[in-house]
């Protein structure tokens, strides 16, 4: 990480390669995420969902040419899913084969040793990303693991180590940029924080949102990414079980030029409302709120 680092002096210069890639980030986030690299410290990205959590860790990846490793949290992950876990069948036919050639006089301290080696590890993403360091470690939606989990992650972030009994301790070389998601379906615990500098990502402003459209998209008509943006802004101030995102901004945006359209009027909106919209209550909501109340900001 340090060679591709050293090129990043300022936040200014971490706005400037994050949008070579292609992501706009504000001062307060590259600030942020600068501060992150520079002090060795993860960082805590919370937010609603479509804000940008994730496209971050993919574009700080991108933009310091380092190798992203992805770990997908969800409800009952473990340590076998997250650290490492034994590649169980190859080890059993390991252990049949020194049978068969010892002709029952197997030793079993040496057919144990033999059966925990590296050569039957199966690295998963948290131990890959202590190995492959340099490297961005993307931990996604941490709010949807168990605390068990997250005491499990504390353990690896402040020693940047994991122990595995049968081989050791295994230590990153340089410490991996860790960037958090977090959707806020539930609170994360203090303690995970703590160890964490923080940054509440808001949904883009009117114009920051036009200029996502606009770079993700470029051969977008500049009237029509602003009507989709505004279109997108009027929505989330209704009450939506899922507010548009940045993603759901494109998709629309990306769905009217498939379509051909340069206009986004009513019946253009009312037929392509599924791209950005994704809860049937909301699409009921917002038709009977009248589109035309919607597209005129």
């Amino acid at each position: 990480m340090a060679g591709a680092v050293t090129e990043v002096r300022s936040p200014e210069d971490l706005v400037t390669a994050l949008e070579s890639t292609g992501y706009l980030a504000d001062d307060g986030l590259a600030t942020t995420a600068f501060l992150a690299m520079r002090m060795g410290r993860p960082l805590f990205c919370e937010g609603e969902p479509g804000t940008g959590k994730t496209s971050l860790a993919t574009a700080l990846a991108e933009a310091l040419a380092l190798p992203l490793v992805r770990l997908q949290c969800h409800e009952g992950i473990d340590a076998s899913q997250a650290l490492y876990d034994w590649d169980f069948p190859r080890q059993l036919l390991h252990l049949r084969t020194l049978e068969a050639a010892s002709g029952g006089a197997l030793d079993a301290d040496i057919a144990e040793r033999s059966l925990y080696t590296e050569r039957y590890l199966l690295t998963r993403p948290l131990l890959a990303a202590l190995t492959g360091a340099p490297c961005v470690l993307l931990v996604d939606e941490i709010d949807r693991a168990d605390d068990e989990f997250e005491a499990l992650l504390l353990q690896v972030l402040d020693e940047n180590a994991v122990t595995i009994p049968e081989l050791g301790e295994i230590r990153a070389a340089v410490p991996p940029l860790t960037v958090l998601t977090s959707n806020r379906t539930r609170e994360v615990h203090d303690a995970l924080k703590r160890r964490c500098l923080y940054h509440w990502v808001e949904h883009p402003g009117l114009d920051r949102e036009i200029a996502i459209l606009r770079r993700r998209l470029p051969d977008i008509d500049a009237s029509l990414a602003a009507q989709v943006a505004h279109a997108v802004h009027a929505l989330r101030d209704y009450d939506l079980l899922k507010p548009p995102g940045v993603a759901e901004s494109l998709d629309w945006a990306r769905a009217l030029r498939e379509l051909d359209r340069e206009v986004l009027d009513a019946a253009t909106a009312a037929a392509t409302l599924g791209a950005v919209l994704k809860y049937r209550e909301d699409v009921e909501r917002v038709t009977r709120a009248g589109l035309d109340r919607v597209l005129a900001g």
